[in-house]
């Protein structure tokens, strides 16, 4: 499913226009990602939680050559499915 058939979805679902429901979803990416950009973390109990994560610095290997290379630091964005999602997606 991509975002205009979700968007559609979202419509039929709530009983709003096709423009109100892309206005709702477009802002609720937008609140997510600066929320978890700025170290929030945001829980929605049922569905599951959106946080940011450090992973910390490793090697690794470039598999043209074999050489060991070390893969800085960085943050990750990460979803963790509540108990809800989970039962509905493997009952």
């Amino acid at each position: 499913m991509n975002k205009g058939e979700l968007v559609d979805a979202v419509a039929a679902k709530a009983n709003v226009t096709k423009k109100q429901a892309d206005e709702i979803i477009s802002a609720f990416l937008a609140v997510v990602t600066e929320a978890v950009a700025n170290g929030e973390k945001i829980t929605l109990v049922g569905f599951g939680s959106f946080e940011r994560r450090d992973r910390s610095e490793r090697e690794g290997r470039n598999p043209k050559t074999k050489e060991t290379i070390t893969i800085p630091a960085t943050r990750v964005p990460a979803f963790s499915p509540g108990k809800l999602f989970k039962e509905k997606v493997a009952p």
